[in-house]
Formats: C-alpha cells, structure tokens, sequence
C-alpha cells in the first residue's frame, strides 16, 4: 500500500517483482517499503477528514456487486441527501448520537418511515465497508440500533386474486370475440395476445411468488412439464442472473401450467415465433416485455376489477403470507428466492401461526383452579 484515494475511498497499491533469493528479496522488500509505503495511520489520517457526503460518493463508485436497480435506488437516496447537515459532518466525528439526531430531524421534517430506512442502511453500509476496507480504525456506527423497518406490503387477498383473475379472463373474451368478428385485424389480434398474457401473468404470478424482475425474463423453455426454472432477473432493464444470484426451482399447479402451454400453442400456429420469451410484445415474441410494463398492466387491471393497490409484489406476498400462515416457512423461503430464512421471517412474522395454544391451556388450568373464596 503506497497511500489512500480519498476521491475514490480506496487504497492505493503498487506490486514489485524481485528476481533472487530470499536474502535479496528481503532487502528489496526493505527498502521498497523506505520507499513507497503509506503507514495505515496516516491513511487513517486522510480518510478521517473525509465527509460523509465524501464517503456515499466513494461508497456508490466502489467496486460492489450490486444489481443495476440497486445502484439507482443508491443513488436516489444519496441524491435525497444532498445539501443535509449530515452530509457535511466529517466521518470521524460520526457518532451513534449524531446519526440518530439527524434521523429525528428526518422524522419531524415528515419523511416516511420507508425513505429514513433506506438512509440509513445506506450510510450504515458505508461506513461498514470504510471500516472492512481498513479506511476507518473502527465503526463508529457498530452496535447503533437503527430506526424502524418499514412494514411489508399487505398481500393480495384470496378474493382479491379471484378478482383480478375474473376481470383478466373476462377481457380476455371480450377481445376473443371482438377478434373472431375480424380475423384479419392486426391491432384486434395484438389486443388478444396482450389480453391473454395478462390473464396467464397474474395466474403465474399468484402461483409461483417470482418477483417482476424474474417474470418479465421468463421464457418457454424455462418449464418443463410443470417444473419452472427461474434463473434470470431484469434489474433496471438489463437481463442478468435473479436478486440472490442463484437459480431455484418451483412446481406449478397442473391448471397455470396448461394455461402457458395452451397459450404459446395457440399463438404459434398463427405466428411462427422468433423467440420462446413468455411475456412479450408481439406474438412473435422477438423482445421480452419490461418489468415496469407488467406492473403497469397489473395496475390498470387492479383499477378495472375494483382491487385497490394491485401490483405483482403483492401477489408475490400472497404466496409467501399462505405458507409461512401453514408453517412451511423453509418452502416459502425456497419458492421467493431468499437467500436467508431470516430474511423471509422477517418479513413474514404476522403470518407464523401462533404455536402457544399448550401455554395458554396451562395457565386456564392454572387459573381455574384459583380460590376465590379466600380474598372475598
């Protein structure tokens, strides 16, 4: 190490290659270190001088393997950030005290609950790499107990599927019909493609608990009989590997599989496809339809059914709310993906069954077998 970047927050390093043996390496070692080295102090030194509006700016160009839709939602928050007192304070008088003064000014200044959550575990993870990357001596913000999470958002009711798939099966008849009066009609028949690739999205959706990223990047050859692989993500329009990075498994219900394979039959004896991607444009299904764009389906489809708020996360959390409430909290956790139980007991706590019922019985007993006669 030769000394610290402060505009990148980052070491900087040089290699030497010395040809001999170990008493000549040893002394070239010495004396390269005479030389070029940096002592960690007086990196410690520079890096404390540094702002913690310095340090998010370091932070985002890092080398991170964060996803593209990561890297924008950072960037957003740094960007809510700009001009806050926080920003200008130096990281080395970064205290406990001082992060959770600001988060009470954010509070009072009427930001949400979700917005003060995502300041903070973006400047918490900062921090933690300024520290893991010998930057800083310590965390300052180690151990500090952050502001509350955000609630997860409500799930899509039993009735509220069968809502929307009702209102998706019936626009899907009514562009059938309009279709059938005028075979020829291009824009009818694209209306009928699109009609039908709702109705199949949310039966998808609603079955399988893939978030819109993994749903907008599924193709045809991703099922096999009713087998779904779900191994690639959009993430802010570019086509990558799923949030966790790893490629999971589900087995869907024999009715939402025959409904995909019916649909793609259909189509294709009509219009030869070019690709086999599930959700498209165009029966020729030569792109992949964006996340955005299904959400924004899934909306006016909400709008149409009388289902408020509907959107594809909230099915997700329907098939995650109905098996951590049948206990299976490890097939939840395998079927949405997480990377970590922890992480789907997190979020899905409200629904784990209670299991105190032995508990309560022993205290009725307990109870019950009072005499009151003795404090009458």
């Amino acid at each position: 190490m030769v000394g610290f970047d402060p505009g990148r927050g980052r070491s900087i390093q040089r290699s030497f290659t010395v040809h001999g043996d170990a008493a000549q390496a040893g002394k070239a070692r010495r004396d390269l270190v005479a030389r070029y080295a940096a002592p960690r102090s007086d990196m410690w030194h520079t890096a404390s001088v540094v702002t913690v509006g310095e340090l998010l700016d370091s932070y985002l160009g890092s080398a991170q393997l964060w996803k593209p839709a990561t890297v924008a939602s950072h960037r957003h928050v740094v960007s809510t950030l700009v001009g806050d007192p926080l920003c200008r304070c130096r990281v080395q008088s970064l205290t406990p005290a001082v992060m959770r003064t600001a988060i009470c000014r954010w509070r009072d200044a009427g930001v949400s609950v979700p917005k003060v959550s995502a300041r903070w575990l973006l400047l918490r993870g900062a921090v933690s790499w300024a520290a893991a990357e010998g930057f800083l001596r310590l965390n300052p913000l180690a151990g500090m107990r952050g502001p509350p999470r955000p609630q997860p958002r409500r799930h899509h009711s039993l009735d509220e599927v069968g809502r929307l798939l009702a209102a998706a099966d019936e626009a899907a008849a009514l562009a059938q019909d309009a279709f059938q009066r005028r075979p020829g009609c291009t824009a009818r028949a694209r209306r009928l493609f699109a009609a039908e690739q709702l109705l199949v999205l949310v039966r998808l959706a609603a079955d399988c608990g893939a978030r819109r990223g993994e749903l907008a990047a599924l193709r045809l050859s991703d099922l096999d009989g009713r087998v779904l692989t779900i191994e690639r993500s959009l993430s802010c329009g570019v086509l990558g590997l799923t949030k966790s990075g790893r490629t999971r498994r589900v087995t869907l219900g024999s009715g939402t599989a025959g409904m995909i394979g019916r649909h793609f039959q259909t189509w294709a004896a009509q219009v030869e496809p070019e690709q086999d991607w599930l959700f498209s444009p165009s029966p020729r299904r030569s792109a992949h339809m964006t996340a955005d764009a299904l959400s924004r389906r899934v909306t006016r489809l909400g709008k149409a059914s009388g289902v408020e708020h509907a959107a594809l996360h909230r099915l997700r959390h329907g098939v995650a709310t109905y098996l951590v409430d049948q206990g299976q909290l490890l097939k939840a956790q395998a079927r949405l993906g997480h990377r970590d139980p922890a992480t789907t007991l997190r979020h899905y706590s409200h629904a784990v069954p209670p299991d105190d019922t032995d508990v309560a019985d022993e205290l009725h007993r307990r109870l019950n077998g009072l005499d009151l006669s003795d404090h009458s």
